[in-house]
């Protein structure tokens, strides 16, 4: 048992330090080395961040939506699951406030504002909001059960806004340039530099992302250790309590 949680130690730093690394030369990339883009100028540096970010943020929602199917849907419903969606989602919700960030920044400097009321801004905010519920309601009162329960049911139920966030630029008049790399086509509109920085971006951002998830449903499954022998604790007070009654 001890070896096996130093190997899974040990394999959590190195994957710690391989997202370091490949975020490290994604920023050399991104702020030195590739070309400035023709229209854009240096503003198309932040699209190395802002895309990674909001598609790690995709697949987090998605992927917690996934644990909660699998734990609504076992017989064995393993709270495992419980919390491994909801580390995801914690750090879906981080990675959608960083490409909200980073967007207001590129919309400041495109547009001449932080915020506009845009289909794909808008329907961003909402689902990060939505997303902040989640995890509030994670925090409600109630048993471990309760608590994975409830978080299922609304993890099925806020992914379906991830299709109408990705594609409100085509349902609705949209400021948000539209997909850069395969723009209604097999185009691609980045040169080779540009491009391979971008999906350097995207593995690194989920690297990343796995690191952290790896890290923060520790963090939970110690939290929720603690609240059993709490539990535990407490209702051997009120036995002993019972006895000398």
């Amino acid at each position: 048992m001890t070896h096996t949680a130093s190997t899974g130690t040990v394999a959590t730093r190195r994957l710690g330090l391989l997202s370091i690394a490949l975020l490290a030369l994604t920023v050399i990339l991104g702020l030195f080395v590739s070309d400035e883009d023709v229209i854009q100028g240096s503003t198309v540096r932040i699209m190395y961040v802002h895309v990674p970010t909001i598609w790690v943020a995709y697949m987090a929602f998605a992927f917690t939506a996934v644990c909660s199917a699998i734990y609504l849907s076992g017989k064995n419903r393993s709270l495992a699951w419980d919390r491994v969606g909801g580390a995801s989602a914690e750090i879906g919700v981080l990675f959608v406030a960083i490409s909200l960030v980073t967007g207001s920044l590129w919309g400041r400097i495109t547009w001449g504002t932080y915020w506009v009321w845009d289909a794909r801004l808008t329907s961003t905010a909402f689902l990060f909001i939505t997303y902040v519920g989640y995890l509030a309601v994670r925090r409600l009162g109630g048993t471990q059960r309760q608590r994975a329960k409830r978080s299922a049911v609304l993890a099925l139920l806020a992914v379906l806004e991830i299709p109408l966030v990705h594609f409100s630029v085509r349902l609705w008049r949209s400021l948000h340039q539209e997909a850069s790399v395969a723009n209604r086509g097999t185009d691609v509109e980045l040169d080779g530099l540009m491009l391979f920085t971008l999906f350097l971006g995207l593995v690194a951002f989920t690297v990343l992302y796995v690191w952290m998830m790896l890290h923060r449903q520790r963090g939970i499954a110690l939290e929720d250790a603690l609240a059993d022998k709490g539990l535990d604790v407490a209702i051997e007070q009120r036995r002993a309590e019972s006895v000398v009654n």
